[in-house]
């Protein structure tokens, strides 16, 4: 972790004219407000208190950043109402503005030289509210029944924490909680020591890999809790009360998340986080240690869905530890998470992955877009889910198994917990397999139509 600095001898008076703002949008084509210029995160320390009665929150949060640029001045995401009581930039007040729907504009008493590292301290409070985007569906802070749930794909974050929220600028992250005793705080990574005194339990959390903004999770609640360990890995499953369990059914569930992450490691190479587990909340959606996605319990059966717990786990390495640049090349994430589940019925329900891809293709209503390219409207579409995973047994079919499954490893490998691109993996194939794949490439994710068999 990195510690703040204080600005170089050579910062003399007179020389203001050398520093210059930092961009107020990060350059996703799709999303050009979310994240900025200037800098890059290395760490958050989110500290915050909530009240279930009111929905309210109090929080302060502590970013480390280092200036990419000599900055004059620096933006952070932070969307209204909730309001800012104190904000400092290396333990000094620096003055701010509020800019458009989520741009806070922060200028410190100094220009901050490239390659220093600073400290920003924002404290705040208020009620977060959620976005419903027509399109992109419900994402941000959500209140529940018994507290609340952070939905941060694709632009929630900044609902509740000041954010670079962007894909490419992944960060540590630390979230320490306070809530009433009685209700249960899930976070990223891994549980440090629980708290309690005054009423009030506080709950500590530590991801120490790097990860996306959008990743980004936080879970209050009543919750039933089962704990497990499995080749060495810590496994956490949460069951909010509100929903309709069977005894034990936690249990179940640690199993065959257990299960499942052992299988794709044989696939895809070592689990690139240091613990698993899932969350069920009242409003209905399962996590994957950080990934947004489906439900994966059948109420009316208790059974737990393996395809779809397939799916969120294979985002670990697909999504989570790989990350796209920008969100036009999500079927980097959602192609290779729908495989996982063609993988998954192949291995345990005896369907093999090319009746999924036959069954798909032929099912297939739209074929207007493009995969890699599908609009700021679309990346939650079958376009993106489905065409990816067709794209992928494409190209098993046209490379083979051996190269294939080669590429399945160590493209996670090779890229862990960094940040991708289409091109970059049209590159990478070419490169191991020794073949001219741009035409191949080309008709199947940058060319609208059905791809001829």
């Amino acid at each position: 972790m990195v510690s703040a600095t204080s600005l170089p001898a050579n910062a003399a008076p007179g020389r203001a004219s050398v520093f210059s703002p930092g961009a107020a949008g990060a350059g996703d084509p799709y999303f050009p407000d979310m994240g900025n210029g200037g800098y890059d995160v290395s760490h958050y320390d989110i500290r915050l208190s909530f009240d279930p009665a009111t929905k309210a929150i109090s929080a302060t949060t502590t970013i480390l950043a280092r200036a990419t640029q000599n900055l004059s001045r620096f933006d952070l995401d932070f969307q209204g109402p909730l309001k800012i009581s104190k904000l400092s930039v290396n333990g000094r007040d620096a003055s701010f503005t509020r800019s458009g729907a989520q741009e806070l504009v922060i200028t410190p008493r100094h220009g901050l030289w490239r390659g220093s590292t600073f400290a920003v301290s924002v404290t705040y409070a208020g009620v977060p509210q959620k976005i419903d985007d027509p399109a992109l569906g419900i994402s941000g802070w959500v209140a529940t029944k018994d507290g609340a749930v952070a939905l941060n794909q694709p632009i929630g974050a900044a609902t509740y924490f000041p954010v670079n929220d962007a894909t490419d600028d992944k960060a540590t992250y630390t979230q320490t909680v306070s809530v009433p005793t009685g209700l249960t705080v899930l976070a990223n990574g891994e549980p440090g020591p629980t708290t309690k005194h005054g009423g009030r339990t506080t709950f500590r959390w530590h991801m120490n890999q790097p990860m996306a903004s959008e990743l980004a999770m936080l879970a209050i609640g009543k919750y039933n809790i089962t704990r497990s360990t499995s080749g060495g890995l810590p496994n956490i499953t949460a069951i909010g009360n509100s929903i309709d369990t069977v005894a034990g059914q936690g249990k179940v569930f640690n199993q065959t998340t257990a299960q499942v992450v052992q299988w794709e490691s044989s696939m895809y190479g070592r689990y690139p986080f240091d613990s698993t587990g899932g969350i069920l909340a009242d409003v209905g959606v399962h996590y994957a240690l950080e990934t947004q996605g489906r439900p994966v319990y059948d109420q009316r059966s208790s059974k737990v869905d393996g395809d779809l717990l397939a799916h969120e786990l294979g985002h670990q390495w697909f999504g989570d530890s790989l990350t796209p640049v920008h969100w036009s090349d999500i079927w980097l994430n959602e192609g290779f998470a729908t495989y996982s589940e063609w993988l998954y019925q192949e291995k345990f329900n005896g369907v093999p992955v090319q009746q999924s891809f036959e069954e798909t293709y032929a099912d297939e209503k739209d074929w207007t877009g493009k995969v890699a390219d599908p609009g700021r409207d679309q990346i939650f579409d079958d376009l993106v889910y489905n065409r990816g995973a067709m794209t992928l047994q494409a190209l098993r079919l046209k490379i083979g198994d051996r190269a294939f499954f080669r590429v399945l490893k160590q493209w996670p490998a090779t890229y862990r917990h960094g940040n991708v691109s289409t091109r970059t993996f049209i590159r990478f194939v070419e490169r191991l397999t020794h073949r001219d794949l741009g035409t191949f490439f080309d008709t199947w994710l940058y060319q609208p139509g059905k791809p001829k068999l």
